[in-house]
């Protein structure tokens, strides 16, 4: 059943990013486009998941949150459209289309639809990291609001910052070779990680919060603020460099 409902994740993720392909080209740029697309793709994704998987609960950033979904043993966790800001400048191509699938206490499908770049990621058919090429560590950051964690990171490790938008294209980085860990401290939603670490984990990457402690999601309260993403290599030196500024700093 996980790799028909990771086979449906990459059809619906794929449906979505299509139509905000075609959204785009039609309308234009602007803020409005991205609300425009948030709520289209929103539909979409709604729509299929109630005809394909009736009996699952749904938990999205642009629909209203219910405590059904906390008594459901499946609950499907979707971000209709991540890289609003991003999606909203053409011709950028760092935003993303979110969806993954909770299961009694476990992420157990998803995918990452990049549809500007013609890719997608997913779970019912992984593909190992790209090659390490031994250079300096690259951590892929918020291009617009990168947390100071990081930037104290990149001096302590000497890692090189690689700024982008949307957080499944940051994570997903890691997976296409272009980073080699995304760490986040600045506040995010079981959305925006819950698709890209599905993804990530398929592929044997390393996730966790940022204190080593493991992602929970269809929590009562969906703010999931902190995020490590990384080759499973690295993950003991980013975590090390992680615990000395969370202990000198006061914690998150």
């Amino acid at each position: 059943m996980a790799t028909e409902d990771g086979r449906l994740a990459a059809e619906l993720a794929t449906d979505a990013g299509r139509l905000l392909l075609t959204l785009r080209a039609a309308r234009g740029a602007g803020r409005a486009l991205g609300a425009e697309g948030d709520r289209s793709a929103n539909e979409l994704l709604i729509r299929g998941l109630r005809d394909r998987r009736p009996g699952d609960a749904v938990l999205s950033e642009e629909s209203a949150d219910t405590a059904q979904r906390l008594s459901a043993d499946r609950v499907w966790i979707i971000d209709p459209l991540d890289g609003t800001r991003e999606y909203g400048e053409p011709p950028r191509r760092d935003w993303a289309v979110h969806v993954a699938l909770w299961e009694r206490g476990e992420l157990v499908a998803g995918a990452v639809a990049l549809p500007a770049m013609n890719v997608v990621h997913g779970t019912d058919d992984p593909v190992p990291p790209a090659p390490r090429d031994g250079g300096r560590l690259r951590i892929a950051v918020s291009r617009t609001r990168p947390p100071s964690l990081v930037e104290k990171l990149a001096v302590e490790l000497d890692a090189e910052l690689v700024p982008m938008g949307s957080a499944g294209v940051k994570a997903t980085a890691v997976l296409r070779g272009e980073a080699d860990a995304y760490v986040h401290a600045g506040g995010q939603y079981e959305w925006d990680s819950a698709a890209p670490v599905a993804v990530a984990r398929a592929a044997g990457l390393f996730c966790s919060r940022i204190d080593g402690s493991p992602l929970r999601y269809n929590q009562p309260d969906p703010k999931l603020p902190d995020l490590l993403v990384c080759r499973p290599e690295v993950a003991d030196e980013l975590l090390a460099a992680i615990a000395v500024y969370l202990g000198g700093e006061g914690g998150r």
